[in-house]
């Protein structure tokens, strides 16, 4: 965003001089001011202009500017003006979920669930951050709408809703609706929503305790935790904190572990403890979400881009990065972060908001935001319009293509349109000591209430981060006032620089931190902060290895060929596949980092400012299967005689397709050769279940093994089945390894009456010579040996017994 500052300036009658009012120029200490560097911040007291928390809550060191307080500029006004022309700015012309005159939430006569709710929530925080009128006329229409719907006992909503869950009321849905309605309370001062949210949430503290352990609410309670708290500072009313205590009675147990591995429940509801801890001040609650967060991230967070392998719940074994994160996901955890960015005052999650907003979140729409996908990986060669069965997600619908998707996705083209404008918001944060800080970087202009009497103080920051590493702050008030700014250093940047006014301020910071400037501001005063980039690399799973440049992480380029699937010209889906080579390891960790001339949208091939050159070997055993997915990384680093090629890397977020976690390549004796999995096909294929692991190398701790990825013929039972290996050339074996899966006591698989091998012999099947016995022993390998032969595919063929199903842990062909 470009600001103009003029200079008045008087000319004497006689000349041309300059005269005006003395100057009395302040003593140096005032002039510099002062510099701290702290790992966190934490709040004294309850302070600041923006209604801090009311005792007996912990004070919160960084408090939400109104929305609109913050007008975005370049790479972030793009995507906030492609929202508004985009999917969730007209969703309303694409969703019947969004009919006005039938919409529940407005007529509680009507039928309505989480679709309104998700929608409004991103759209109406839209229309406060980029000001456009027709999106602010739809928003008010429907926050009036809703305002005016609610019932004399406090409920609002579709009237279903009240005895949806065990004949209780559903109080999921309505969670996006508070946010909505208290962002726009907040700007705009409406002096209906206070009352409005007592209302609710008088009758909501009227229901038996039973109805908040139901449902997806009882996951995702601290979404209500912050709206009850955001009543009582307004109110004082002692009783909205009782019903926070039996919200968290109520809540699912992320005390104790992880009580769910749904993606966007965890994304929400492991915040919890620490929420509820604002009010019961037990260290052990804040404690507890960092242990939740890390134990996600350590056991499925294992690639880069700040997501997890949710897809959409997460499932032991699958960690790859071809596995991936729910849209719905991306923005939960982005909120997530945000909101305990300013409860805790750790600038490690502002880190962690970033790393998906800069890297993960682009790729989860197409560039114009007409159409978006339900799941997004860090590895992903083809995104076609194709369900995957072979244990890349759990879903049975295809998951991949850009589409609007509003039946066949649902949540996420409704719930994604918070990103943007929420991150939006977050760029600038007040303090308790009446301070500003800078939580994250874009280019944007701030105005906020500072120092003792409220002066209020506009920011203009300049900067194509983190597309660049440099921060320019401008300053323009009425008058002297004294603050502290409080600038986020990220915990990439080990050399950070600090100017204020052309003059070097000390700076000796171990990030994540915040270096807090204290002085009496003037108008024009300029801060520059530097944030030295470098190309870094990071190791993860299996020896594979990623390339990050400061906040950004990098995939190869890789062509993408886009193809027109269905929907119209003004709501088009959209396949996307690879035109280029994508199995490429990494050789050395040398890289060259090169500008280029780019305008428009910068997470797009086109409009990408900034590449980085790096050496690599393909590597011909890695390659995808037969649903033209990438298959699962193998041990590293891996053996490749290929020629050393130049590739490019462009950041993540603008690559659709890409690899982001790279194999890499070895040279010495500890090198592996990758070996080309066999393609594994069967009779019958139960929804839940894979084939690949068949071969996964997982060995099972007993038949009955549920932790594992398995192969059933489940719910096929009694009958003849196979399943079957083939192979691009021909192999040598003369004996074979089965692990039966059989998990009587808890369901209906058990192992199989009789079964037998086969070979492919021409265009037959035909039994193996000389077999040992078949064996079909619990809690081990069955192994049949038999006379050598070379063949490009092998079938087992078994019958089931009588009313039961069965299935295989394990698979092995040997020589």
């Amino acid at each position: 965003m470009e600001r103009r500052t003029f200079l008045r300036r008087g000319l004497a009658a006689g000349g041309g001089a300059l005269i005006g009012p003395a100057v009395t120029r302040p003593a140096a200490a005032e002039r510099r001011g002062t510099v701290r560097v702290v790992r966190t911040v934490e709040a004294a007291s309850a302070g600041g202009h923006y209604t801090p928390n009311r005792a007996p809550l912990r004070p919160e060191p960084f408090l939400r500017l109104p929305p609109g307080s913050v007008r975005a500029g370049g790479w972030l006004r793009r995507q906030l003006d492609l929202q508004v022309e985009g999917l969730n700015g007209r969703m309303p012309e694409v969703s019947d979920y969004l009919v006005y005159e039938t919409n529940g939430w407005v007529d509680p006569s009507k039928d309505g669930w989480e679709e309104l709710p998700y929608w409004l929530r991103g759209f109406s925080d839209l229309a406060l951050v980029t000001g456009d009128r027709r999106v602010r006329d739809e928003a008010r229409r429907w926050i009036d709408g809703i305002l005016a719907a609610q019932r004399p006992d406090g409920f609002f909503g579709p009237a279903s809703l009240r005895t949806s869950l065990e004949g209780g009321p559903d109080f999921w849905p309505h969670m996006p609706v508070l946010d909505a309605l208290r962002s726009y309370a907040d700007a705009t001062g409406d002096d209906r929503v206070v009352p409005f949210l007592t209302r609710y949430f008088a009758f909501q503290h009227a229901q038996p305790a039973a109805v908040f352990g139901r449902g997806w609410g009882a996951y995702r309670w601290g979404d209500t935790i912050d709206s009850v708290y955001w009543t009582y500072n307004r109110t004082g009313e002692a009783w909205l904190l009782d019903l926070v205590r039996t919200i968290h009675a109520g809540s699912a147990d992320y005390v104790s572990g992880i009580p769910t591995w749904h993606n966007v429940n965890l994304a929400q509801g492991f915040r919890e403890p620490l929420q509820y801890g604002v009010l019961a001040g037990d260290p052990a609650l804040r404690a507890a979400t960092y242990r939740d967060y890390d134990t996600v991230m350590n056991t499925y967070g294992r690639f880069p881009g700040g997501g997890f392998a949710g897809d959409e719940n997460s499932r032991p074994y699958f960690t790859d990065p071809r596995q991936g994160f729910e849209t719905c996901g991306f923005v939960e955890f982005m909120h997530s972060f945000e909101l305990l960015t300013r409860i805790t005052g750790d600038p490690v999650w502002a880190d962690r908001c970033e790393e998906i907003a800069v890297n993960s979140l682009p790729a989860a729409f197409d560039p114009a935001q007409k159409g978006t996908h339900y799941i997004t990986s860090a590895n992903s060669i083809d995104l076609n319009d194709v369900a995957k069965t072979h244990g890349q997600f759990d879903n049975d619908f295809a998951m991949q293509a850009y589409k609007p998707g509003v039946h066949q996705y649902r949540c996420c083209p409704h719930n994604y349109g918070m990103g943007w404008p929420y991150y939006a918001e977050e760029l600038w944060l007040a303090t308790y000591d009446a301070g500003l800080a800078a939580s994250m970087y874009a280019a944007s202009e701030v105005t906020a209430k500072v120092g003792a009497d409220g002066t209020a103080v506009t920011v203009t920051e300049e900067t194509a981060y983190p597309f660049e590493e440099t921060v320019t702050l401008r300053l323009s008030t009425p008058r002297p006032v004294e603050f502290p700014l409080y600038l986020r250093i990220p915990g990439w940047c080990d050399r950070p620089a600090l100017r204020v006014n052309g003059e070097a301020m000390p700076l000796k910071a171990t990030p994540p931190c915040y270096a807090v400037v204290s002085r009496l501001w003037r108008s024009g005063d300029r801060v520059e902060l530097r944030l030295p980039m470098r190309a870094a690399t990071r190791t993860w799973n299996r020896g594979a290895t990623s390339v990050s440049y400061g906040p950004l992480t990098f995939s190869l380029e890789i062509e993408e060929r886009w193809r027109r699937s269905g929907g119209t010209s003004s709501w088009p889906e959209y396949e996307v596949g690879a035109g280029s080579p994508w199995n490429y390891g990494l050789d050395g960790s040398s890289f060259d980092v090169r500008r280029r001339a780019a305008t428009g949208n910068p997470f797009t091939r086109r409009g990408v400012p900034i590449e980085l050159r790096a050496k690599g070997r393909r590597i011909p055993q890695w390659r995808a299967d037969d649903e033209n997915v990438v298959r699962p990384l193998q041990d590293g680093p891996a053996r490749s005689d290929e020629p050393l090629e130049t590739i490019t890397l462009v950041p993540m977020g603008a690559a659709r397709l890409r690899i982001t976690t790279f194999p890499v390549i070895g040279h010495g004796p500890d090198a592996h050769t990758w070996v080309v999995p066999p393609v594994a096909t069967a009779s019958h294929l139960w929804s839940g279940d894979t084939t690949e692991a068949l071969y996964d190398g997982v060995s099972p701790s007993s038949s009955g093994d549920q932790s594992i990825p398995r192969f059933t013929w489940w719910d096929h039972t009694g009958s003849l089945e196979w399943v079957q290996y083939d192979y691009d050339e021909p192999i040598a074996a003369s004996a074979t390894e089965v692990y039966w899966f059989d998990d009587t006591g808890q369901g209906q698989c058990r192992v199989p009456v009789s079964w037998r091998l086969l070979y492919r012999d021409g265009d037959a099947w035909r039994p193996v010579d000389a077999p040992s016995a078949y064996g079909t022993a619990r809690d081990t390998y069955n192994r049949t040996t038999f006379t050598p032969v070379r063949s490009t595919g092998f079938r087992i063929e078994a019958r089931l017994g009588s009313g039961v199903s069965g299935g295989i842990l394990e698979w092995r062909m040997t020589s």
